[in-house]
Order: C-alpha cells, then structure tokens, then sequence
C-alpha cells in the first residue's frame, strides 16, 4: 500500500531544518522517554520556588493518540490520528502554529476489547539524524523528513490487523531503526535511509519499547517479549542472552539501564534487577534482586541517584520508591493515586502526569512521598508521556496539545 500523501501547506524554513537536523541541542527531547530514553527532563532548572500555577501559553486541537510531543530546537513535533488517518505534524514551540502536516490513510477497526484504548497510534515517534520515524496503530512504519514533512519511506499496511493494536516505540542505533511491528511480531532492524529490513528476530513481541545499550563492551538492544527478557546485538540480531520473564499478561514497560543492570517489570509481576555479563565465550545472566512488593503495571518508573520511583497499580495506585541497587523498599505512598501516571525526571524532582489529567511535581527523596505542588492541566484524561524542555512542558491529552511554562512570560 502506498501513503496518499497531503501536500506540506507551510513552508518550513532552513535555518529550523538545521535546528531540527542537530540533534545535540540540550533543551531537546527528541524519543520516547526523552533524550537517554531513561524518562528525564531536557535543559529543565528548577526555579528557587515553585510557582502556584503554571502559566498556559496555548492549546490546540491535535488529533486522537498516546504518543509523547516531541520537541526539537523551535520546533514541536506530534503523531496523531485525525478523521481516519494518521497525521504527523510540525509546529512553531512559541505559538502552537502549523509548519506543515503530512498525512497518510490509516484504516483501524477496533475490537470491542480495544473500544476504550482509542484507535491511536499508541507508539511515540522517533527523530534521528534528521529524520522522524513512526509506528501507526496497524503496524505501517513510516520515515519523514524532519524539515518539511516529506516521506521518505513506508511500509505497506500488514496483511493482519494487530488484535490490540501497536505501542512499542522505535528505537535506532548507528544506521538502524529498531521497531516492534506488527501482530505480536518479531523485533525488526530496518535500514534508516531505505526501510530495507536488515535483520529480524524470532520471538514473540508485543508493547515494550527496546533499549540500546552497550553491556561488557557490546552494543546490544535490551527488548522484553512475551516470555523472555532478551538482549541482541545492535549490528546484526544474534541473541546475546535470554532471559526466562513470562507473564498471562502483555508487557508493557521499557526496561531500564542502571549501574549494569537491566531493570524489568511487569503487571503482577514486581520488579527485578538483572545482570548479563560475558563470562568467556558465554553470556550470563543474574537476578541481582527481586521486589514483590510493588508492580509496575502500565507506568514506567525512573532511577534518580541510586532510588527507583513508579507507579504500583496495588492498592490502586500507590507511588513508591526503592533502593536501586539492593531493590529495597524505601517508602510507599497513599493508596488510590492513579491508575496510571506518566513520570519525567530531573535531578531533584519528579513529575507524574496521572492520567485523569493532573500533574504531581513532587521530590525525589528516599525518605517519603513528599508532593511540592498540584496542577490540572488538561480538560481531558492525559494517557501520553509530557515532554519537558528547559521551562516547557507539553501536555498531550484526548485530542488536544497545551504547552505549559514553570516561569510566567515576560511582560
């Protein structure tokens, strides 16, 4: 199937495509789970008090989707769903103003399993080298050019449609994209330039994004299938080493790189630390820890100096912190927070967008739960990850983009 295109209606200029092309900016977010993919903030100070409100700059309609705003020197990038087909559009960060919106259709029939999930996309967008990836609810890859829109590649449309629909977000190292595609299907290398596949794994993949990472020298990319926590190399998808991680439920959380280990959890399933190393030609395994006394679920928890912070869908909704190198349990929050929050990192702070729209900043302390200030910020529920960038942050909620500032506009 070809992509029926809509023409660029702006002309986006070249200095920003410059800006867009760099990549190195500090105040860029520009993947699932910000620049590192470890879920924290980008160029973000913490002003000497926070402010009792945040100051709204604009809101505007977007489309339907869950994956997180990306932000790129003065450009604003979102991957949305509108009237049936999958948009990915530009904006002007200071205004909210369209630079150019491509488009491409997108057909998604929703099992009546599916009916509350929405029809997407699910997955964030990636911006490498100049270039924006995607993975559409059905499964269609895409790369566009970053500038103005153009599409470089895309594949066609998978014979099956995904019973619940696509969310593991793409990753690249080098010269390739790594994505989740399809029903369930294996993890793909496809060739940037081209979308060529490169390599395929076996294996049954279904909601966690992949992690690349280098482990005892060797670039690898970290994955969780159904049934197995696995590492492969980067260059050509050999499996490294597997690890036994099987659940009756679908996995959903990226996994998380800490001090050699690879941090996993999962629905019902705590959380457990793992350390794969090269023991002479082999590859190892350990369980470092295990802790059973929070589950992660949907919410993907971060490290802030040695302390691991999430979301446990226990008690329903319970923040908690734990020791990152012994899996210790610092502290559990009150009961009934969220049943789902999206959570951003800075040095010393947390933020956890709940998903009925309201934003927790709080400290990351290892003694309590310890909030600094309480924001609604959206009129809808907030299922996407914010993308936070210098004193920015961009709040995706059902079908609306709102930008955010911690410091007032100068008057």
């Amino acid at each position: 199937m070809r992509a029926n295109l809509a023409v660029p209606f702006l002309v986006l200029l070249v200095s920003v495509g410059e800006t867009a092309a760099a990549q190195s900016g500090r105040l860029d977010y520009p993947q699932w789970r910000g620049r590192d993919r470890d879920g924290a903030a980008s160029g973000f100070v913490e002003p000497p008090a926070w402010p009792a409100e945040l100051t709204r700059r604009w809101t505007i309609p977007i489309g339907e989707g869950y994956g997180t705003p990306l932000v790129l020197g003065d450009r604003v990038f979102m991957f949305t769903r509108q009237n049936g087909d999958e948009v990915m559009t530009s904006l002007n960060a200071e205004t909210g103003s369209v630079v150019w919106r491509t488009t491409y259709a997108a057909p998604y029939a929703m099992f009546a399993a599916t009916a509350n999930h929405g029809p997407g996309p699910k997955a964030t967008p990636l911006f490498f080298e100049g270039t924006l990836f995607t993975l559409g609810i059905s499964g269609i890859i895409s790369a566009f050019d970053a500038a103005n829109g153009r599409l470089r590649w895309q594949t066609p449309m998978p014979a099956e449609q995904p019973f619940y629909g696509t969310a593991s977000s793409p990753a690249a190292d080098g010269g390739l994209v790594f994505v989740h595609t399809g029903n369930y299907d294996a993890l793909t290398a496809f060739d940037r330039d081209t979308g060529a596949v490169v390599w395929r794994t076996a294996g049954t993949f279904t909601y966690s994004s992949p992690l690349v990472v280098e482990v005892d020298g060797v670039r690898q990319v970290v994955s969780v299938s159904q049934d197995h926590v696995v590492g492969l190399s980067a260059r050509d998808g050999a499996v490294l080493w597997a690890h036994p991680f099987s659940s009756p439920h679908t996995h959903a959380i990226t996994p998380i790189a800490h001090a050699g280990r690879i941090v996993v959890g999962a629905q019902n399933m705590g959380i457990r630390a793992l350390r794969p190393r090269r023991q002479a030609a082999e590859w190892v395994v350990e369980t470092e820890w295990r802790n059973d006394d929070v589950s992660p679920g949907m919410t993907n928890p971060v490290v802030v100096a040695d302390t691991l912070f999430g979301l446990s869908e226990r008690r329903r909704g319970q923040f908690f912190a734990l020791d990152a190198n012994t899996g210790a349990t610092l502290w559990l929050g009150p009961p009934r927070q969220a049943e789902n929050t999206a959570i951003v990192k800075t040095e010393r702070l947390l933020f956890l967008l709940n998903d009925d729209a309201e934003l927790i900043v709080a400290r990351a302390g290892r003694a309590r739960f310890e909030p600094v200030a309480r924001h609604v910020v959206a009129d809808s529920p907030t299922w996407a990850q914010p993308a936070i960038s210098g004193d920015r942050i961009f709040v995706k909620d059902v079908d609306t983009l709102t930008l955010w500032t911690v410091t007032p506009p100068v008057r």
